[in-house]
């Protein structure tokens, strides 16, 4: 069984993180290593992390606040496994989806992989929204629309290497796949294994402005491109968002 490395960053989830810990410690795979990098978090986050006694699990604490993209960085630099997946402090996982994602990956040779996901609010129920995606993502499909959710990502660091991103407060994983799609396709697990949690107060932005904005930063800072480059994937993104939202989100009954 091959090591993975499931990367936590962590900044006030004391409400969340325990579940999600738990949603971790539940898999059917059991050769996983837990980096959960607390971005100088002012609740219980701490005291929580304690509480479970798992040598799987490994806490650190960054010396001062950095944001979400430099302590991503710095478990990625601790990560020992040949797999790395992502799982944010207020997300969950099924039990089986390291094995089963995994499984698929092997089983096909792929090295970066994504699958479907639902959508659950702040008492972890659920919204009745599945989000989905293409079949395959290359380079061009990656850069016209972030497809995976960043609970839902894995990827064989033997192939695409060390992520290192530039520190940009928003789109932070889109930048991470950006990287990782230069190295290999990207490949679809048709099964819901996660559940990204919707929260009041999250740091997406509400105006039009300010999502264009973000667009921007992501292609200028996080991509590197110039500005002539930047302004046009921007364009080409958004739109490509826009598509992924009529055609791979669906709605479904909550019986």
């Amino acid at each position: 069984m091959e090591l993975v490395s499931v990367i936590m960053p962590t900044y006030n989830c004391g409400r969340f993180i325990a579940e999600s810990i738990s949603s971790v410690l539940a898999q059917t795979y059991t050769r996983w290593e837990l980096l959960i990098v607390d971005d100088c978090s002012t609740d219980n986050t701490a005291d929580l992390v304690a509480s479970f006694n798992d040598p799987r699990i490994r806490y650190q604490r960054n010396a001062h606040n950095e944001g979400a993209a430099l302590t991503r960085n710095r478990a990625l630099r601790e990560a020992k496994g040949r797999y790395i997946a992502f799982l944010d402090a207020d997300d969950l996982w099924a039990p089986e989806k390291l094995e089963h994602q995994i499984a698929f990956m092997q089983q096909h040779g792929y090295a970066f992989s994504y699958h479907n996901y639902v959508e659950i609010d702040e008492q972890s129920r659920p919204l009745g929204v599945l989000v989905s995606g293409r079949k395959k993502v290359g380079k061009w499909g990656m850069m016209s629309c972030c497809w995976p959710g960043c609970l839902s990502v894995m990827y064989d660091a033997k192939v695409v290497g060390l992520l290192q991103i530039p520190d940009i407060r928003k789109n932070n994983d889109s930048a991470m796949w950006l990287q990782a799609i230069q190295k290999t396709d990207c490949y679809l697990l048709q099964e819901s294994l996660g559940s990204y949690r919707r929260r009041t107060g999250s740091i997406t932005p509400t105006s039009v402005w300010k999502k264009i904005g973000w667009h921007y930063i992501l292609f200028r800072q996080g991509a590197g491109m110039n500005p002539i480059a930047a302004s046009f994937w921007m364009c080409v993104n958004i739109l490509g968002n826009s598509y992924k939202k009529l055609r791979y989100v669906k709605r479904y009954t909550v019986s």
